[in-house]
């Protein structure tokens, strides 16, 4: 997936089985919206997970995060109907092999979101990269995430102090 071929140098916008829900990718201009989806989310965030730059985010954090480029690593924005509503990242931790992190806004949590965005974004990059393998790190206690990647077909491979390590071989 080569952002220089795409319009405006962007990701392209990857669609998923939910009508109105899309893939994204962020960038500066989201910086605004971007904050705000963090600023009401900072307990939601706290309770699991690492996500301790995002908890303590300012606007000049989000405006500079999302002014560097992420290299070869996706960093797309969950919308619904428009509205951003999470993220999801694809890291190139050794292509084809690829590590992958989401969340969601809490108010948008059990409705299948992060499974609708998940299915997609790991079935393009397996189409547009030659993606084989995902790797997710889900927090102990973290059981809706671990529950979300079984039904996705990950499988856990390894336990560590403060997570369970999950692994979805990608068959094309």
């Amino acid at each position: 997936m080569d952002r220089a071929s795409t319009p405006q140098g962007r990701l392209p916008e990857v669609p998923t089985r939910v009508t109105g829900l899309v893939l994204r990718e962020l960038t500066p201009e989201d910086a605004d919206a971007y904050y705000a989806l963090l600023d009401r989310n900072r307990l939601h965030l706290s309770r699991l997970g690492d996500f301790r730059a995002e908890r303590e985010a300012t606007p000049a954090w989000v405006r500079e995060h999302l002014g560097e480029d992420p290299g070869p690593d996706l960093r797309y924005g969950i919308r619904l109907d428009g509205e951003l509503i999470g993220r999801i990242d694809l890291v190139a931790v050794d292509p084809p092999r690829y590590g992958t992190g989401y969340w969601l806004d809490e108010s948008h949590v059990g409705a299948g979101y992060a499974s609708a965005a998940c299915s997609a974004l790991y079935g393009h990059t397996a189409r547009a990269l030659g993606a084989t393998e995902v790797i997710a790190g889900v927090t102990h206690g973290n059981d809706r995430s671990a529950a979300l990647l079984r039904r996705l077909g990950f499988e856990p491979v390894a336990d560590f102090e403060h997570y369970t390590r999950f692994r979805l071989v990608i068959v094309p």
